[in-house]
Parts: C-alpha cells; sequence; structure tokens
C-alpha cells in the first residue's frame, strides 16, 4: 500500500477509539496496538481472557465444482481431503517453493471453502489463486469486506462464549468451525487462534461487529475479560513458538527451511506450483540440515530483536527473527535460525550480538509456553 493511501479501518474503529486505543499502521489498517498496559493485556490472555479485532485478515472465499481441485493445485496442502467444517494450516508457495504466505483453509460446504491470509499478503495471495484459477471451474471472490472478525482467546473462553451460544462448543474441535448464532448474530465460529491459549475466532458481518463485541464484553468482564490490541498478540504468538510472516516466514525461504516442511503433502493427486521446487528442498533438507529454528531465552535483560546476528566462539551462526521481553517466562525471548551444529537445547556458549555485545542466551525447544490442557 502506497504511503499516499488512507489507511482501511475496521468496523470497529470508533469504538476502539472510545475505549483510549493507541492505534498503529499494521499493513494498511489502523488497528488497536494497546488499550493499557500490553502487560496486564498479555497476562489476561494467559489466565483470564482477551478480546481481539482481527478484522485485518484477509476472507477469500473460493466456491464451485473444481474449489478442491484448485486449492490442491494453488497451495501445498491437501485439502481436499478436508472435511466440511473443518480447518487446516497450510502455505502458499511460489513455482521456486519460497513462502508466499502461511494460510487457514475453512471447509464451509462441499464446494465452498474460505481461505484466510496475513493481512500483509492478502492482495498477494488473492491474485495467485485468480492467477492459477484458470482451467479449474471455481470462483474466487474477495470476501475482506464481508467480514469482520473478533478473537475471544484465554482459558476463560468457552465459558463466556458458551454464554452468548447454542452452538456445540463442547463438540468443537480445535481447527474446526461451525455456523451458528451468537449473542443474536449470525456467526462462523471457529475454535482456531494465534495466543496458545484454547479459544475462538469469530466471523461476522461489519455491521454486526459491534453488538458482538459489547455484548462479548460484557458477559466477559466476571471473569476478567478485556480488549487486546496487536502487541500483546505478538507476545503471546512468540512465547507459543508460533511463526509471524515477514519474520519466520519468507519468500526466501521454503517451508522444509523454515521447519514446516509437514505441510507439504507430495501424496496429493496431480500437480501443485512449486512442486519440482520443493522436492528437491525436502532432498536438501534431508541430506544437509538447513538452519533450525529454535527458541532463546536471555539469560540478562537485554532484549533481542530480528535481524541480531546470534554468535558462538566469535562466529555468526544464526540470526534472530523476533524478539521480545516474556511476560510469562519474566525474561527476554527470541526465535531465531541457528546452524543445526548449535540447534540443540542447551547448547553452550550461544549468544546474540545486541549492538556490539555479546549478550548469553541459552538454546531451548519451541514453544516457550504450552497450556495446560
Amino acid at each position: 500500500m502506497s504511503s499516499s493511501s488512507p489507511l482501511r479501518r475496521t468496523a470497529l474503529d470508533a469504538l476502539h477509539r472510545s475505549l483510549g486505543a493507541t492505534m498503529t499502521d499494521f499493513a494498511g489498517w489502523d488497528m488497536p496496538l494497546r488499550y493499557g498496559s500490553e502487560r496486564d493485556e498479555h497476562l489476561a490472555v494467559r489466565t483470564k481472557a482477551g478480546l481481539f479485532d482481527l478484522s485485518h485478515m484477509g476472507e477469500i472465499t473460493v466456491t464451485g465444482p473444481d474449489a478442491a481441485r484448485l486449492l490442491d493445485h494453488a497451495l501445498v496442502g491437501n485439502i481436499g481431503s478436508v472435511g466440511v467444517g473443518r480447518a487446516r494450516y497450510t502455505m502458499i508457495c511460489q513455482a521456486d517453493g519460497g513462502i508466499l504466505d502461511d494460510l487457514i483453509v475453512y471447509r464451509l460446504g462441499e464446494r465452498e471453502y474460505m481461505v484466510v491470509a496475513n493481512a500483509s499478503n492478502a492482495q498477494v495471495v488473492l491474485d495467485a489463486l485468480v492467477e492459477r484459477s484458470a482451467g479449474f471451474d471455481a470462483e474466487v471472490r474477495d470476501d475482506r469486506d464481508a467480514y469482520a472478525l473478533i478473537a475471544v482467546q484465554g482459558p476463560e473462553s468457552p465459558g463466556i462464549l458458551k454464554s452468548l451460544t447454542d452452538a456445540d462448543l463442547d463438540g468443537l474441535k480445535y481447527y474446526a468451525g461451525l455456523p451458528g448464532t451468537v449473542a443474536g448474530v449470525p456467526a462462523l465460529i471457529a475454535r482456531t487462534g494465534y495466543t496458545g491459549e484454547d479459544g475462538f475466532e469469530l466471523f461476522v458481518a461489519p455491521e454486526h461487529a459491534e453488538k458482538l463485541w459489547q455484548a462479548l464484553t460484557e458477559a466477559g468482564a466476571p471473569v476478567g475479560l478485556i480488549p487486546c490490541g496487536l502487541s500483546c498478540r505478538d507476545t503471546l504468538r512468540l512465547e507459543a513458538g508460533m511463526p509471524l510472516y515477514g519474520h519466520e516466514l519468507t519468500t526466501s525461504l521454503t517451508p522444509f527451511d523454515a521447519g514446516l516442511g509437514r505441510v507439504v503433502k507430495f501424496e496429493k493427486e496431480g500437480d501443485f506450483v512449486g512442486r519440482a521446487a520443493l522436492h528437491e528442498a525436502a532432498e536438501r533438507a534431508a541430506q544437509n540440515p538447513p538452519r533450525v529454528l529454535v527458541g532463546l531465552v536471555a539469560e540478562g535483560r537485554r532484549v533481542p530483536r530480528a535481524g541480531y546476528a546470534v554468535v558462538s566462539g566469535g562466529e555468526v551462526i544464526g540470526e534472530v527473527t523476533s524478539g521480545a521481553p516474556s511476560p510469562t517466562l519474566g525474561r527476554p525471548i527470541a526465535m531465531a535460525y541457528v546452524d543445526a551444529a548449535h540447534s540443540a537445547p542447551g547448547t553452550a556458549g550461544v549468544a546474540v550480538d545486541i549492538r556490539g555485545s555479546h549478550e548469553p542466551y541459552e538454546v531451548v525447544a519451541l514453544p516457550f509456553y504450552k497450556r495446560q490442557k
């Protein structure tokens, strides 16, 4: 989006401002960064519940007799095998295997799918799907303006939502979605999230967003639900070891370079974009392991940032992709790609170069945080 373009605003924009949110430009959208303390918002999601406006995400609907075949051709996953009402994490890659975006695909019906792309890549994904749809009896529709997306995340979220819907939440598995009514508002209720906690994402018509937000706020108030911005969403997903496009995932990396080769399904029928290049990437990774995505926990207080070098014995062995103070661990943490020889948890002598000072860090397995089931 060019700098002269006005920022897009979600259906909840006026409400965020009335709550005193600090707003920020995120992928061309004016989004709430925080409402108060980022740490309080983070801990609310870990211990109670948080409410997020995610209406900047990019919804793309794919319908028609060949919808499944198109998505199997366009994406690396086996989308045709997804049952109605279920969702799958997958990726869309370039012909050379580089990651264009990571996605969640919901199967809404026999011939209907919803692809949810990251805000920063929504147009790129839409354009790629339209281009790749040539020759398929399927329609690719830009539905970004048809939905507002509200997420309620945290251990109290099932109870909050149950008080507002008669949908079968107990029967709703992780990575599934069902149509229902929440606080009188028609919604697609999905049990997905990006925080490491149990929670739900509610796709609704933009004109219903404010009513739903207010109902969730009132229902959640007695158990400590508070509104949460993008800043704590980032520290939550970092603790949960979840990749962020532009940081852990880029066009210069294949899924195998990112340690996510499992999303590539070579066994599915037919060709798919990037298949040959990804086969080569898989073989390369098997013979000569690429850098490995690891967790780093600080021994001191200095916070690492994306792009900082990871060093050992004076040699650069990797690079930080994301870093922040961890409210849950009480110490700075980072994700980084490091040489395989230094990737084992507990590897000694690893440091991050923070403005010329080599600060000691412990190598740990991801995620940093895993909720108790």
